[in-house]
């Protein structure tokens, strides 16, 4: 007989640092809260750098970590680990296969990487106590399509790497924007041939209709606005829905997972495609779609009873010296989100509780290599922090109630329906 269950969700581990020796009054209280889930979540944001080795595959924005670093992850009460990021394949193929090995040796629940393409898609599966549950992890780039497991044909290896979906970014521009890009291909004699010589993997074909426009591997389309758009691959989604599909018709909870860097200019709003893309995980039968990638909280929506959380943030942001991109003091504030799901796995409650990564006397600080680990929120602060996020679910028909919680400050969803 199933019984009830509690899910936490947390911000992406970006982790370089073995925190298992911090002591803090406020680290504490919130391993406590993640250590009494039965099914605790985050991304791991890096790759190990183990027994196979590899090379560092891009110059900056490099990360790889010891294998050391997932026993205390384990440390904190995490036990479900999305693995298709960026920053996975930071050491190639070696650290895909080291990653795997070390998470496995110690029993998380994972999936989106694998050593070939059909590994990576595979549901990482496990049971919890009474509940069987199924994590479904892929990436969305923007990457090199070497970072992308590939299976074997007659003539390739495959090769390991990460579960991705298939996007392409589009441009539409007005006439006037539109006739200067066409002018400066033609003032330097711009050909199909001198574009092939610099072609990546993922550039667009051959275009056809004039009002389109390959211009140096991003496609430019007039338009009468202007306007960013990011088209999901059909084929590709659909391949990832069957996988969602296929555990839920096995009795899993499905824990469906995105990354991707395809923010928007004000990275705390929610792309249209993560939104549609959220919702045909849940038809397809997920209980709950997680995302990460923008290292910001976004808002929270509730879809077809199904918690959609379109973005977390982070909850460990391990940063090298000198490193002052991530200045923003809404790259260090989060949530905890715990979610009550009954014994017929429908969603009771959502308590959110913020915490802020080094602790709020840092925030105003440019030390941000030295902040190793989160703490809870003041009471005013953390006030704050979901005022702002209520004030963006809204608009996602979420309303969300500022309530204590075990001393902490928290924000409280309730399900519809749920006494």
């Amino acid at each position: 007989m199933s019984l009830p269950f509690t899910l936490v969700l947390t911000g992406q581990s970006l982790i370089h640092h073995d925190v298992r020796q911090v002591s803090d009054e406020g680290f504490a209280a919130i391993k406590a809260l993640i250590q009494q889930a039965d099914i605790a979540f985050t991304n791991f944001e890096t790759t190990v750098f183990g027994r196979h080795g590899g090379w560092p595959m891009k110059a900056s924005y490099f990360g790889c970590s010891a294998p050391v670093v997932l026993d205390a992850l384990k440390d904190i009460g995490f036990n479900a680990l999305a693995l298709s990021n960026n920053h996975a394949f930071d050491l190639g193929p070696p650290g895909i296969l080291s990653t795997l090995e070390e998470v496995a040796e110690r029993g998380f629940l994972h999936a989106g990487i694998g050593v070939d393409a059909e590994d990576a898609r595979r549901p990482g599966i496990q049971t919890f106590g009474t509940r069987q549950v199924a994590l479904v992890a892929m990436d969305a780039g923007p990457g090199p399509a070497t970072m992308y497991a590939a299976d074997a044909t007659e003539r390739r290896p495959a090769r390991p790497g990460v579960n991705g979906l298939d996007v392409s970014r589009r441009f539409e521009v007005d006439p006037t924007v539109f006739a200067s890009l066409t002018g400066i291909q033609d003032t330097f004699q711009s050909s199909p041939m001198e574009r092939g010589n610099y072609a990546q993997p993922h550039d667009p074909p051959e275009l056809q209709s004039t009002d389109e426009i390959d211009f140096y591997g991003t496609v430019f389309c007039r338009s009468s606005q202007n306007r960013r758009r990011v088209l999901v691959d059909e084929a590709s989604l659909q391949s990832h829905l069957s996988v969602i599909r296929r555990a839920a018709a096995e009795g899993a909870f499905v824990v469906a997972y995105l990354h991707h860097h395809h923010w928007e200019p004000n990275w705390r709003e929610v792309p249209e495609w993560v939104q549609s893309l959220a919702r045909a995980c849940v038809d397809a039968g997920a209980g709950v779609f997680v995302s990460h990638g923008a290292p910001v909280l976004q808002p929270v929506e509730i879809y077809r009873g199904a918690p959609i959380f379109f973005g977390l943030g982070n909850f460990l942001f391990h940063l090298n010296a000198g490193e002052v991109v991530w200045s923003a003091p809404d790259v260090w504030k989060s949530m905890v989100a715990t979610c009550r799901f009954d014994a017929d796995a429908r969603l009771q409650s959502i308590d959110i509780v913020p915490i802020v990564i080094g602790g709020e006397r840092m925030l105003g600080a440019r030390n941000y290599h030295e902040r190793i680990v989160p703490a809870p929120a003041s009471q005013k602060l953390g006030a704050e922090m979901i005022e702002d996020l209520a004030a963006r679910s809204r608009s996602h028909g979420v309303p969300i109630a500022v309530e204590g919680h075990d001393e902490m400050i928290a924000g409280c969803i309730r399900a519809e329906g749920a006494l």
